[in-house]
């Protein structure tokens, strides 16, 4: 079998879910991912400019997002992140505002904006304090939790959550189509997930197999092959530079503490050689002058 490109590389994603002609792999995974009751099933996808915004257009890393717009107006973009870049909240809010904002017209009213959301799919843990790899965010008020407006909504999928669940059995392919195709992400480096999805590929879902079978052939691209290695090794190349960024943000922290320690020892020290001036009864004014406390440390020590 053919080595499989790394859908969570995003080029690799977006040659798989946000490609024109697999419009039908696009909307399965959205009625998964939106929880749709199947009587408002998604059956319809257009795919949109990913300049969806003049401002946009030198901007490389929406290209390489997804964006939809489904039959009632609704705009999706989706996102796939490899590397922690410590911006999600604010690079998340400034790209959906982006995409809300995009619908408005001339001569258009606000009653005519459509709901606007925002997947974004991870590569490592980002909401620490929440078990679930999936997280869903709207505009609430905090003690009624009462919603505002569903105009706004943000996802969070976060892929090394999921797969523990997987592998502790707490979660399963076969009965959840999210699962499924989020699954289908890790499945180029699982031989073991490989083989359970194909497997539910023959038996119950024809849009998976298209799926397998559109995953199988882009891989074997030339083209998209080259496009992928490119994009690849600038991921890594990005990889290593934020690792670099944290090491080095580590050292400098290190070197602040020691300072703090030393000067913290310094203090200490100082309030010692003054405690003893106050046991030989020296007045605050002369210990003040030799030891640069102030009359308040001073008053201090000498009620201790």
């Amino acid at each position: 079998m053919t080595k499989r490109l790394d859908l969570r590389v995003d080029f690799a994603f977006k040659s798989l879910f946000g490609t024109h002609g697999n419009e039908s792999i696009l909307a399965a995974f959205l009625n998964a991912a939106l929880r749709l009751p199947e009587e408002k099933n998604i059956t319809t996808v257009h795919l949109l400019d990913p300049h969806f915004n003049k401002e946009y257009q030198e901007d490389k890393r929406s290209i390489l997002d997804v964006h939809a717009q489904l039959e009632d107006g609704t705009r999706i973009n989706i996102e796939i992140q490899l590397n922690n870049k410590h911006d999600m909240e604010k690079s998340t809010l400034y790209y959906w505002s982006k995409m809300y904002s995009s619908q408005m017209k001339e001569g258009m009213d606000y009653g005519e904006l459509c709901q606007t959301i925002t997947i974004n799919i991870v590569n490592f843990r980002y909401l620490s304090h929440i078990n679930h790899y999936h997280s869903i965010f709207q505009l609430y008020e905090r003690e009624e939790k009462l919603l505002l407006t569903d105009m706004l909504e943000i996802h969070f999928m976060e892929l090394p959550k999921l797969l523990i669940k997987w592998r502790r059995k707490e979660v399963d392919p076969r009965e959840d189509q999210l699962v499924r195709w989020l699954l289908l992400l890790e499945a180029s480096e699982d031989e073991e997930i490989t083989q359970i999805l194909e497997e539910i590929a023959m038996q119950e879902d024809q849009v998976l197999k298209k799926a397998i079978d559109e995953w199988e052939r882009v891989s074997q691209d030339p083209e998209v092959l080259l496009a992928y290695e490119a994009r690849r090794k600038a991921l890594l190349d990005e990889k290593s530079a934020l690792k670099r960024a944290e090491n080095l943000g580590k050292i400098e922290g290190e070197k602040i503490g020691e300072k703090r320690g030393e000067k913290k020892g310094e203090k200490k020290g100082v309030l010692k050689v003054a405690l003893s001036m106050i046991q030989e009864g020296m007045d605050n004014k002369t210990i003040s002058k030799l030891t640069g406390l102030t009359q308040e440390e001073i008053d201090n020590l000498r009620h201790q």
